[in-house]
């Protein structure tokens, strides 16, 4: 699967999850760049990523990530 299509199926959980269709999250998409993302949501979009592409991350990926290329780089690296 390429980083297009992984940004793709993101673009649509991040869409799905805050209830809006005008998201489009890049490489450098953060927490601060939606408005609605805090720690609550933080943990449903983690879920719902999870769903997406049948994979389980670790806790210190979910904590270390930084932005949304970080979290497309270990969902890349775990269907690969």
């Amino acid at each position: 699967m390429s980083k297009e299509e992984i940004f793709e199926r993101l673009n649509k959980v991040f869409r799905d999850v805050f209830d809006d269709e005008s998201i489009t999250v890049t490489e450098n998409t953060t927490s601060s760049d939606i408005e609605d993302w805090d720690s609550l949501e933080h943990i449903n979009l983690i879920v719902a990523v999870e769903n997406e592409f049948k994979i389980k991350f670790n806790m210190g990926e979910v904590t270390t990530m930084k932005n949304v290329g970080e979290m497309a780089n270990i969902i890349e690296s775990r269907i690969k």
